[in-house]
């Protein structure tokens, strides 16, 4: 059975083609117990837009099967996966680029980073990640940040201009300035894109493992953000939530070794990318805590 949650997401995101592809998932799942003799071994997870599905192999290893929807303008996780091959991340045992559908070690889904009671402890453990995940050759999949980057400058001109607030259309264009003074040295190491404290999971053959990654091939810089915009209760809750943003912020600069004015930049440019998201999706203000983050890293 589809869980009916992840129905609803499909539906309500990707309209008709998400049903479809809700539709043929029971067929499609299994297709791939039977191609690659697995048996069911759990109860079925699901984010919102994968499907997860505990497995035994034929030799009685533990595994999940993943399955989720082609996108066309991400190349899936499986390239970088592959490039990894278990080095921080999770392992990648089959896979059927067709599909997207991947075969995957199993971690432990019910203990994340998130459980991990000292955020600046969490903080350190997904620096010490990214060090290890930059250090591999994007596969040739991945998209280019030259790419992304320069889309998001060339919308803002536009974007601003229309924007209701005339102090946040500042924001963006400075943003956009900031992002545009790097773009010409965009990197090449193989980034996560989306590292933030639920995609690190608990593991057996490492105490902690990223998942879910969406290969970009960029700047180090660029993958800052996630840890500082989840967990982000805990930076309130101490009272002085700029200085606990920053805490962090300079945190993974030391342990990544970076040049701290391009990792602002970059970090600019990736706010930049999800108040142009939060735009396109109709929210009728930027996000008042990314504001927060560009300003409390920024000197």
């Amino acid at each position: 059975m589809v869980p009916a949650q992840l129905a609803g997401y499909h539906a309500k995101f990707y309209g008709a083609d998400g049903q479809a592809w809700s539709a043929a998932l029971p067929e499609l799942t299994a297709t791939f117990l039977d191609r690659w003799e697995l048996r069911l071994d759990g109860p079925l997870r699901h984010g919102m837009v994968g499907l997860i599905v505990p497995v035994r192999t034929a030799d009685g290893t533990p595994a999940v099967l993943k399955l989720a929807p082609i996108d066309r303008e991400h190349p899936g996780e499986g390239p970088a996966l592959r490039a990894w091959d278990g080095d921080g991340a999770v392992r990648l045992l089959a896979e059927d680029p067709e599909t997207w559908t991947l075969l995957l070690e199993r971690l432990s889904a019910d203990r994340s980073l998130l459980d991990e009671p000292d955020v600046l402890t969490a903080v350190r453990i997904i620096g010490e990640l990214l060090v290890r995940l930059h250090a591999h050759r994007p596969p040739s999949e991945a998209r280019l940040l030259s790419e992304v980057a320069g889309l998001m400058i060339a919308d803002v001109p536009e974007v601003s201009h229309a924007w209701r607030d005339a102090e946040e259309a500042r924001l963006l264009r400075y943003w956009a300035a900031a992002l545009a003074e790097v773009v010409t040295e965009p990197g090449t190491a193989l980034l996560h894109w989306d590292l933030h404290y639920e995609n690190v999971l608990a593991g057996e053959r490492e105490p902690w493992l990223a998942i879910d990654p969406k290969p970009l091939c960029g700047d180090p810089g660029f993958d800052l953000l996630p840890a500082l915009t989840n967990r982000w209760d805990e930076a309130v809750a101490t009272g002085d939530p700029a200085r606990a943003i920053r805490r962090r912020f300079d945190l993974m600069v030391e342990i990544l070794g970076l040049d701290r004015p391009r990792a602002v930049a970059w970090t600019y440019g990736r706010v930049l990318q999800n108040a142009l998201w939060d735009i396109e999706d109709g929210e009728p203000a930027l996000d008042p805590g990314q504001i927060l983050i560009t300003e409390a890293i920024a000197g």
